[in-house]
């Protein structure tokens, strides 16, 4: 009976598995916004992107993770107005073509909710920063690939200024705060 119990209480710990997840390209969406002149956000997106991640999902455990975006590919609909935040002003994509993120501690406060602590690099400067993290589904994938795949939201706002991105901040003309949001599905390896 000792070992019966011994043997339930390990349990846990023996289905607990680390297993790597990619996100799908197809399946993410980097999103941003920001204010012009505080008339209105100007919404973009940026299209391109890429990012794994080593997770236990028994355990909701974050091992490591890294996202990486280019710099370039970024749209908000106007290509006058792209040109300008792909030069030195905004993203300086010349000098700076990949933005990435690292991600280092998730703290669960729900099965599905939680927030990623993790490092930004941004025209070649790090900052930590925090992201609100939602696990909207958790399934083997309905049709296509058939993959047990994770359908993850998260969301920050950060002040571009504090990584010296800081054109037409002081006279109010483009908006200190960029809301970022992340929507993506990633496959199990």
């Amino acid at each position: 009976m000792l070992t019966l119990l011994i043997a339930l209480g390990a349990a846990p710990s023996a289905w607990a598995e680390k297993r790597t997840y990619e996100i799908d390209p197809e399946h993410f969406s980097i999103g941003f916004s920001v204010s012009h002149v505080g008339y209105a956000d100007v919404i973009g997106l940026f299209i391109e992107g890429s990012g794994e991640f080593v997770y236990d999902e028994a355990t909701q455990t974050l091992h490591e993770g890294r996202v990486e975006i280019a710099a370039d590919s970024v749209f908000t609909g106007h290509e006058e107005r792209d040109e300008h935040v792909r030069d030195k002003d905004f993203l300086d994509v010349d000098d700076a073509s990949t933005i990435v993120f690292v991600a280092r501690e998730l703290t669960t406060d729900s099965p599905t909710t939680g927030t990623l602590e993790g490092d930004l690099t941004l025209l070649g400067e790090t900052h930590p920063i925090t992201l609100d993290v939602t696990l909207n589904k958790a399934a083997r994938y309905p049709f296509g690939h058939k993959e047990y795949t994770l359908g993850i939201s998260a969301t920050t706002v950060i002040e571009r200024s504090r990584w010296g991105m800081d054109y037409a901040v002081d006279n109010g003309l483009v908006g200190d705060e960029v809301a970022v949001r992340l929507e993506f599905e990633a496959i199990r390896q």
